[in-house]
């Protein structure tokens, strides 16, 4: 049965106060932190394409899967206060949730449960049978720029909806702008000028959302 309406949300700063990429670089000490943050920025601002840092941070931290079993308590943690309600409440109205993210799907699973949202779209990271960092999945479309845009684009032909919406904090988000009826631009955490100017609606509690949808 095709979903009527559909609303795709990212992770890191919007269900989430964290970046989980920053996590994993805070658990290899400052000095690594520093660099990873910036490089960050400079993605999530569009003064870089995602591509161009995403594997040079991971790199830089070689996480192991506890760090990710680690940020995935973190994220619970630090849920956005009005996340779970809010999205329970969107789903007795019809809407089908995703979590779209450029964040690593082992960490994000947590949340996701803890949220009752049962599909991700993110990038798998691959371990030794020692747990040691062996790269991560190249193809998915979240770890390069207009990957969101892709998703969604995927999403829609798959679950033909009526309604698409994405809300996020990031260029990465605003870049999906063009397959969505709406794009709902998250400050919460974080208000970057380029996304709030681009966004058809700008919130800072996802609670907003019940009002605007």
């Amino acid at each position: 049965m095709p979903a009527t309406k559909l609303i795709c949300l990212d992770c890191d700063s919007t269900l989430s106060a964290i970046e989980g990429i920053d996590e994993l670089a805070r658990l290899r000490g400052l000095a690594v932190l520093g660099r990873v943050e910036e490089m960050t920025n400079d993605a999530m601002e569009g003064r870089l394409p995602v591509e161009s840092v995403f594997e040079r941070r991971l790199e830089l931290i070689e996480p192991r899967s506890e760090d990710l079993a680690a940020v995935g308590r973190q994220y619970v943690a630090t849920v956005e206060p009005t996340a779970r309600d809010t999205i329970a409440a969107l789903v007795a109205r019809g809407w089908t949730v995703v979590i779209v993210s450029g964040g690593f799907t082992q960490a994000i699973q947590p949340l996701a449960d803890y949220l009752g949202v049962t599909r991700i779209v993110a990038v798998e990271l691959y371990f030794t049978p020692e747990g040691s960092y062996d790269g991560f999945d190249e193809s998915a479309p979240t770890a390069r720029s207009g990957g969101k845009a892709e998703v969604l684009a995927r999403l829609r032909e798959e679950l033909k909806p009526e309604t698409t919406v994405m809300v996020g904090d990031g260029v990465s988000d605003l870049e999906a702008k063009p397959q969505v009826d709406r794009f709902i631009g998250f400050g919460g955490y974080v208000v970057r000028p380029k996304v709030k100017a681009g966004a058809d609606a700008f919130i800072v509690s996802l609670a907003e959302l019940l009002k605007i949808l």
